[in-house]
């Protein structure tokens, strides 16, 4: 329960201190008193949407507690516990307002979102105001209460975990349809750029070799020439390797007759032997080369296509070597999505017929809920004064769309499925007997939607109070906020009573 409600800073309170009673609290004062502000703080610790106009003038911020008592409560504690709240036997839920209109929410000190909190709130309290009634005219909303009284909350969520599923699957195959759309040009794109690189099968370091025999076949006659005349320096009668060959021969006599002079004599053999290996790969040289204007013509070719697959690809041979293995990995994932689509599609069916069977399952629980409401809303609004009036739940399915997964019920008609099912829901009501029901909107008095909000939550309240009777969470307060507004007299008095 609630037990205190702390307000500093807010629209035009500067302070004030709430202390609650267990059971029936009333604020009562003259029009326009503050009694609204309070609720409305209260919605605000509740996680209703912070305003900067929230912060009275000339404050820096506004700020409400609310101190709940959690009672045996283990459902709740449960809750709190895996959101990494500190447990105990109270829970202060505070809310701060900056003159920016952000905000920020605590729970026992830990700082939490509002998503949380707002989530935790429909287990603390549940409000009624005045503009609720006017929102009960709105058929998108009739379908919570249905659910929250025939106790379908778990198969709605539960379904709904099956639909997001579903719903990811259908969007992967979409995707997968508008790729495999483009996917022909692309992979006929992509193999033409593979042919082109393949055709002329560039090879790791071709480009420096073929660099090389360029200069080589284009100065061949100056290149013969020189390494002849090397060659002939270096091997010929009487030449360098001649004489240095003797010089070699008389330092190993000396080194024969004072060994200190050794290791200059293997050093000049060594010199020798190198000179003369030098002069026979230099004379070999220049047998070789020669003049070829065919295989000078070859490798310019050659050159000439592996510049343009680089001006292509490149800047550089391994990039385009690094583009080939790159097309090489798109093709192969190309043709891995074109695989992978039966395999989704199984999944589509699988999951589609999954959500189908719990859908059914749901739309006919609330079917049965729906009558056990109308009839209960009928008997509350007997209570309050409207004695003849017959409420009626109607629940239709979706109607079937061409951007949404459909469902077949009965009679081969279609619905459509949406995460919370194929239904929808309207509260219909005749006033009177001898009249067909028709929506809220369309006939009920302003004191005749009061009354009907009051019904409606007083069938709900009976249903939690039934709940908590075998052992479940109820909800803790109950609010209500000018509910008998539009009414008066003997009504209003019934309307009080039933409070």
């Amino acid at each position: 329960m609630l037990s205190e409600l702390r307000v500093h800073n807010f629209i035009l309170i500067e302070s004030l201190e709430l202390h609650l009673e267990p059971g029936f609290n009333v604020l009562t004062g003259e029009t326009g008193a503050g009694k609204s502000i309070i609720v409305g703080a209260l919605g605000l610790v509740l996680g209703g949407r912070a305003r900067a106009d929230m912060v009275r003038p000339g404050a820096k911020e506004a700020c409400v507690e609310a101190l709940f008592d959690l009672g045996s409560a283990p459902e709740l504690r449960a809750r709190l516990d895996e959101m990494g709240v500190p447990i105990a036997d109270e829970l202060v839920v505070r809310r701060v307002v900056l003159k920016t209109g952000r905000s920020r929410a605590y729970l026992n000190g830990r700082l939490c979102t509002i998503t949380e909190l707002s989530a935790l709130a429909t287990e603390l309290a549940d409000v009624t105001s005045q503009h609720e009634s006017v929102a009960l005219t709105d058929p998108s909303r009739h379908l919570a209460y249905l659910d929250r009284y025939g106790r379908l909350g778990e198969a709605r969520s539960a379904l709904g975990t099956i639909v997001d599923e579903l719903m990811a699957v259908r969007a992967e195959l979409e995707r997968r349809h508008q790729q495999e759309r483009g996917r022909a040009e692309r992979e006929a794109f992509l193999r033409f750029q593979l042919e082109t690189i393949d055709d002329v099968d560039p090879q790791e370091d071709e480009l420096e070799q073929l660099d090389r025999e360029r200069g080589r076949l284009k100065h061949a006659g100056r290149l013969g020439e020189l390494t002849a005349r090397v060659a002939g320096g270096l091997d010929d009668e009487g030449a360098l390797c001649d004489r240095l060959g003797r010089l070699a021969s008389d330092l190993r006599s000396a080194a024969e007759l004072d060994a200190e002079l050794e290791p200059y004599a293997v050093e000049l053999d060594d010199c020798w032997s190198r000179l003369q290996e030098a002069a026979r790969d230099i004379g070999r040289y220049a047998e070789s080369v020669a003049a070829d204007p065919a295989r000078l013509a070859e490798v310019q070719e050659r050159l000439f296509q592996l510049e343009e697959l680089m001006r292509q690809h490149g800047p550089t041979l391994a990039d385009v070597l690094q583009t080939r293995h790159r097309i090489d990995d798109e093709l192969a994932t190309l043709d891995g999505a074109e695989a992978a689509m039966p395999a989704l599609q199984a999944q589509q069916r699988e999951l589609l017929d999954e959500a189908a069977s719990a859908a059914r399952k749901l739309s006919k629980r609330r079917q049965r809920a729906a009558k056990r409401l109308g009839e209960a809303i009928s008997v509350e609004l007997a209570h309050l004064g409207m004695g003849s009036a017959k409420v009626v739940v109607d629940v239709q399915p979706l109607a079937a769309s061409d951007d949404a997964p459909v469902v077949t019920i009965a009679k081969g008609r279609e619905a459509r499925l949406s995460r919370d099912g194929i239904d929808r829901a309207q509260f219909l009501i005749a006033p009177n007997r001898g009249l067909n029901p028709q929506p809220l909107a369309r006939i009920a008095s302003g004191g005749e939607l009061s009354r009907a909000l009051l019904a409606l939550k007083r069938a709900l309240g009976a249903l939690e109070h039934d709940r908590h009777e075998h052992g479940s969470r109820a909800v803790g307060v109950q609010v209500f906020d000018e509910v008998d507004a539009g009414v008066g007299g003997d009504t209003a008095d019934k309307i009080g009573r039933a409070i």
